[in-house]
């Protein structure tokens, strides 16, 4: 067993092939954004190379088994796999090396499909910067996460605007201003290792006690 494996888990016993003539759908989602990314089939066969080898591979009618990237390097690296309530659909979350479609563009899908969670493209952009260490010209992004002062600073200057835009009435302002604010918000949480996934757990939570109180 090797570290994919042992890394990842998941019964390919528990899919029902014979629906699709030996096949099933699997939807591939961009980890980080939430876009989805491409639509395929895969069989048995792929899957298990998907498992082994921590990649995704996909079974083609015309062209087979094949290994996504294998040619191009667009590989799509596996975080997770899991099966639809009629065993007969896998989504396959991923962290892509390059496009997914055969045309260059980043999805099969288009603008849709790739604002599927703007908020999740927000946050990685913002991990991209935090992460970049190169030369190149530093970025206000940079210039917030290495200056505590500035970024408060603008935390606090945002969040006066956007009182200001509700108490104006003025909607149109009020809608960029909250932007602006979540923007600096989430700047602020990644800088103390915060991170959105974790006000997402949040607000499951307290979904859930609310929920919960109502029943």
């Amino acid at each position: 067993m090797n570290d994919h494996e042992r890394a990842i888990t998941f019964d390919i016993d528990q899919l029902d092939f014979t629906k699709g003539g030996g096949l099933v759908t699997v939807v591939t989602q961009d980890v980080a954004t939430g876009a989805v990314l491409m639509v395929a089939y895969a069989d048995r066969e792929a899957f298990e190379h998907t498992l082994r080898t921590g990649e995704m591979h996909y079974r083609s009618r015309s062209r087979g088994l094949w290994h996504k990237g294998g040619t191009s390097g667009n590989v799509q690296r596996l975080v997770s796999l899991t099966a639809d309530c009629d065993a007969d659909a896998v989504l396959a979350r991923v962290v892509p090396a390059g496009p997914a479609c055969h045309d260059g563009t980043t999805s099969c899908f288009r603008e849709d499909a790739l604002q599927a969670d703007v908020f999740a493209v927000l946050d990685a952009t913002i991990t991209s910067r935090m992460q970049d260490t190169s030369d190149s010209a530093e970025s206000y992004t940079q210039r917030l996460l290495g200056n505590r002062n500035l970024r408060l600073k603008k935390l606090g200057e945002e969040a006066v605007e956007l009182a200001t835009a509700c108490v104006d009435g003025d909607i149109e302002r009020a809608t960029e201003e909250t932007a602006d604010l979540l923007y600096h918000a989430l700047v602020a949480l990644r800088a103390v290792g915060g991170s959105l996934d974790g006000v997402r757990g949040v607000l499951s939570s307290r979904a859930k006690e609310t929920a919960r109180r109502m029943q």
